[in-house]
């Protein structure tokens, strides 16, 4: 296969290409710093991936590439919790997919030869947060800035329907792997003051990444696989559990809560990320009959850590 990724630097797309490529696969990654791009994925150990500089929010020579193309994966958007959420922040979230995800529809449209799938990110905050309501891929969008974002992402995805190209949208939660967010909670349990974040009530919908990868993997070679996914492992735990079985994992207590107006001077708006969350149940992918490696959390922190 060849297969044009965007995002391909960043935590997920990464892996994938690096299995991709294990695999002997042609890939296309659209990236915005080609230096950097070709220092992730050198061409003496990324024979068969191809770097392509382009401005995700902008059409430009890049949308060419995509012809003769069998699959686009896109994984493409700023970092949520990275940063506080100002006013210029909060433009790029949404700039960053909703205008990425137009202009790359609007490649696809464009191309000679139209590849067989679009495989686009989405995000579980689509749902807005709640601590007692559980969510499959039926339950209606939340009214939060995070649920705008997913619901006009997804809208521009959608629009590649219209090319005849198979659609699959995959809901992401909080992926856990060698990086990510759970390499931040790792140094202070093993400084012995680890515990939850917040009131640590709140859900905590996680998938290790490399069921995230094999989920991509799937959408890919399976025609049948198509329309609306949560990517999350079946089974969610609240924030306090979650954060009591990695003291286990680890040997370690759980008992050091960082408080709210910690996450608050840090983080803003965007605390909504680790204070409020959401029990995503992945009733699209059980349907489907996906096969986890890691569908508990023990599992999935034992093989991080």
């Amino acid at each position: 296969m060849k297969i044009a990724i965007t995002g391909g630097t960043g935590f997920v797309g990464s892996r994938l290409v690096e299995k991709l490529a294990a695999a002997d696969h042609e890939m296309v990654v659209f990236s915005r710093d080609r230096l950097k791009a070709q220092q992730v994925f050198p061409p003496d150990r990324f024979p068969t991936v191809e770097i392509v500089e382009y401005n995700p929010k902008f059409a430009g020579p890049w949308q060419q590439k995509l012809s003769g193309c069998d699959g686009v994966v896109n994984l493409a958007g700023a970092p949520i919790a990275d940063e506080r959420w100002t006013a210029a922040r909060k433009q790029e979230l949404q700039s960053s997919r909703i205008q990425g995800t137009a202009q790359l529809v609007a490649g696809i449209a464009q191309a000679a030869v139209k590849p067989k799938v679009l495989i686009n990110a989405s995000a579980i905050g689509y749902y807005g947060t709640s601590e007692s309501a559980r969510f499959t891929e039926t339950s209606p969008a939340g009214r939060d800035f995070l649920a705008s974002i997913c619901v006009g992402w997804e809208r521009e995805a959608q629009k590649v329907k219209v090319s005849g190209v198979r659609l699959v949208i995959l809901r992401l939660g909080i992926v856990l792997g060698n990086g990510g967010a759970i390499a931040r909670m790792i140094p202070p349990f093993k400084l012995f003051a680890g515990g939850p974040i917040g009131s640590g009530k709140q859900w905590f919908s996680w998938i290790h990444r490399e069921d995230l990868v094999n989920v991509i993997l799937q959408a890919l070679e399976n025609p049948q696989m198509a329309g609306i996914y949560n990517a999350t492992a079946p089974n969610p735990l609240r924030m306090g559990e979650f954060c009591r079985v990695m003291g286990q994992v680890m040997n370690r207590p759980s008992w050091l809560p960082v408080p709210n107006f910690l996450i608050d001077a840090l983080l803003g708006d965007g605390a909504i990320v680790v204070l409020e969350g959401q029990q995503v149940i992945p009733q699209g992918l059980l349907d489907f009959g996906f096969k986890y490696q890691y569908p508990q959390a023990k599992e999935a922190i034992a093989e991080i850590v």
